[in-house]
C-alpha cells in the first residue's frame, strides 16, 4: 500500500493513517484524546500543539503563507480555550524563491502575531535544492495558557447546540478557484479566532467543545466529535451560512461546502440554555454566526433539509483539494 494525497485531505483515510498508524506507536493518554491541542499539566496549565502547511499557491485572496502557518497554530491553541503565547518557527525554502516573496510572508506573520500578542521564540531555516520543495513549506508550533479548562470533543450531551462562527467553505473555495484559474473576488476566511473565543469565555458560558472546521470542513468536525462523544447530531440545512460565491463555484465543480476547509471559521457546542447567547456573542464579530443544530441521542450526524428529508453526512472521502493549508 502507498501514501496517496488523500491521507492528507483530512477526512476518512487521515483518520485511518491517524489512528491506525501513529496512534499504535506513539500511543499515550495526551494524544489519543485527538483535541486540537495537548493540555499539558504543570505549574500553570498549558496548551501545546503543531502544525505544518504547505498551501498551493502561496498568495492567495485573503492571505498567504505565513499569515496562515501562524492563524492556524494560534487557532488550534484558542480552540482548546488557550490564549496564543509563544510559537517556534521552521522554514524549508526551496532555491529559487524570491527574496521580496519570503520578506512578504515574513512580514505578513508578524502582523499576525501583533494581533494576539503571541511571539516567535525559537526557529529553524533549511534552503534545499530546487524542485526538492515547492517554493516553501512552513512548520510551527505553539504554546498557549488555558483560560478555560475542560473543552473537550468527548464532553457533548443530547441538547447541546451546535454553532458556526461564520459562514463556511471559503478558504477551499478560494484555493479551489486559484487552481482552476477562475477569477473571484471570494476572500479566505483566514483569520484569528482569539478574540471571539475569549467573548464567550468572559460571557460564562457552558462551553462544551470548540474546533476551527480547516481540512474536511465541518463534516470531518461533527463526525470526530459525534465519535468522540457516542452522540448524533442533526444539522439544519437551511441554517447554514454559505456565500453565493461558495455555493456557485461548488456546483460548477462538484464540491460539497461543508466538506471545504476554512480558516477562520470555527464549531462550537454549547449547552441549550446558552445557544442564543452564544449566537448573539459571535454575531457580533461576523453577522454569518447562526445556531445550525444540535446534539442527539444517535450515532451519526444527519443533515435535515427545509422539506423534513434527511441524509446522514459522512466524513469526506478521498482528495477533495491537495494542499489547502
Amino acid at each position: 500500500m502507498k501514501i496517496t494525497l488523500s491521507y492528507g485531505g483530512g477526512g476518512k483515510e487521515t483518520n485511518k493513517l491517524i489512528n491506525e498508524l501513529f496512534y499504535k506507536y506513539f500511543d499515550n493518554e495526551i494524544l489519543t484524546k485527538s483535541e486540537d491541542a495537548a493540555i499539558i499539566e504543570g505549574s500553570e496549565r498549558l496548551a501545546f500543539t503543531t502544525d505544518s502547511f504547505t498551501v498551493s499557491p502561496i498568495f492567495f485572496n485573503g492571505g498567504d503563507i505565513g499569515k496562515l502557518s501562524v492563524v492556524g497554530t494560534c487557532n488550534d491553541l484558542a480552540m482548546m480555550g488557550a490564549k496564543p503565547k509563544y510559537l517556534t518557527c521552521g522554514f524549508m525554502i526551496e532555491e529559487g524563491l524570491e527574496f521580496d516573496e519570503l520578506e512578504k510572508i515574513v512580514k505578513s506573520m508578524a502582523e499576525e502575531l501583533k494581533k494576539t500578542g503571541a511571539k516567535i521564540v525559537a526557529g529553524d531555516t533549511k534552503v534545499v535544492p530546487a524542485g526538492s520543495v515547492d517554493k516553501i513549506f512552513i512548520n510551527t508550533s505553539g504554546i498557549g495558557e488555558v483560560i478555560r479548562p475542560g473543552i473537550s470533543a468527548s464532553n457533548l450531551k443530547k441538547g447541546d447546540k451546535i454553532l458556526v462562527s461564520g459562514d463556511i467553505g471559503r478558504h477551499g473555495t478560494v484555493i479551489m478557484a486559484h487552481r482552476y484559474g477562475v477569477e473571484t473576488e471570494l476572500k479566505s476566511d483566514c483569520k484569528l479566532l482569539w478574540d471571539e473565543v475569549k467573548a464567550l469565555i468572559d460571557a460564562g458560558l457552558d462551553i462544551k467543545a470548540l474546533r476551527d472546521a480547516t481540512r474536511g470542513g465541518i463534516s470531518a468536525v461533527l463526525n470526530e466529535w459525534s465519535e468522540a462523544s457516542g452522540v448524533g447530531i442533526e444539522i439544519e440545512e437551511e441554517k447554514l451560512p454559505i456565500s453565493d460565491e461558495v455555493v456557485g463555484l461548488c456546483e460548477i465543480f462538484g464540491f460539497e461546502p461543508m466538506d471545504l476547509a476554512n480558516e477562520g471559521t470555527f464549531i462550537v457546542a454549547v449547552s441549550e440554555k446558552d445557544a442564543l447567547k452564544a449566537e448573539e456573542i459571535l454575531k457580533s464579530f461576523n453577522q454569518n454566526a447562526s445556531i445550525i443544530g444540535e446534539v442527539t441521542d444517535n450515532d451519526k450526524v444527519i443533515l435535515k433539509s427545509p422539506w423534513g428529508t434527511k441524509r446522514v453526512i459522512e466524513l469526506p472521502k478521498g482528495e477533495l483539494l491537495p494542499r489547502i493549508c
